[in-house]
């Protein structure tokens, strides 16, 4: 049996394109670049190469109304404050929107970003505050393996996205309240069949609403 302290400590950043979510390949730590990840966020682009990407990219729908509403809504809320209704609301919003996947390490058992991963980080801090994205309003949302219960994992999730968006914060200046956090824990596997993988181990970034939508 698994216990929860002998995870290993690896979360991802989400996919490109709606109906490729949860389904994509994982670039790992190291792997990724500013402008991979760029144009993964950007809607309108064609696929990425060395496996970020299965197929080509739809245009990422506009929020309707009621979405926008809701959005708005969880700007700036902490991350352990939503609900499970409001959780699946968010998953349900962004599966039509620009995506990317990556593996971070984290430190063993912890949700402090391992050296190792710091690039990665990194590349992504630099790709928010470009001019194509900067402004615009990403999801921030956690996700573990199977291994271990569902509370533990609920808060490892979350506390893992939160270091992400700290991390972007403090070092990348990014408005806060331009990164929402959700964590889903072991809800929502990537690799159901293989439920100890690592893949399932990610944190998903999503570009939810555009600079130019969110300026309307």
């Amino acid at each position: 049996m698994f216990k929860p302290s002998a995870k290993a400590a690896i979360v991802s950043i989400m996919t490109v394109g709606a109906a490729l979510s949860f389904g994509m390949a994982v670039a790992r730590a190291g792997d990724v670049t500013e402008d991979q990840i760029i144009r993964a966020l950007t809607p309108d682009k064609k696929p990425l190469t060395r496996g970020l990407s299965a197929g080509p990219q739809t245009t990422s729908p506009e929020l309707n109304a009621d979405q926008a509403k809701f959005v708005q809504s969880v700007r700036g809320r902490a991350t352990r404050s939503l609900s499970s209704a409001e959780r699946e609301e968010i998953a349900t919003i962004v599966q039509d929107k620009p995506k990317i996947d990556l593996e971070i390490n984290f430190d063993y058992n912890s949700a402090d970003i391992s050296a190792k991963s710091l690039p990665s980080v990194q590349a992504l801090g630099r790709a928010l505050t470009n001019q194509d994205l900067k402004g615009s309003t990403f999801v921030v949302a956690g996700h573990t393996d199977a291994a271990g219960g569902e509370d533990y994992n609920q808060g490892l999730s979350e506390r893992r996205a939160d270091a992400i968006k700290r991390y972007l914060v403090d070092k990348y200046g990014i408005n806060g309240t331009d990164l929402v956090t959700v964590g889903y824990g072991k809800s929502k596997l990537k690799d159901p069949g293989h439920p100890m993988a690592e893949v399932n181990r990610r944190v998903q970034v999503v570009n939810v609403e555009n600079k130019a939508t969110a300026a309307k």
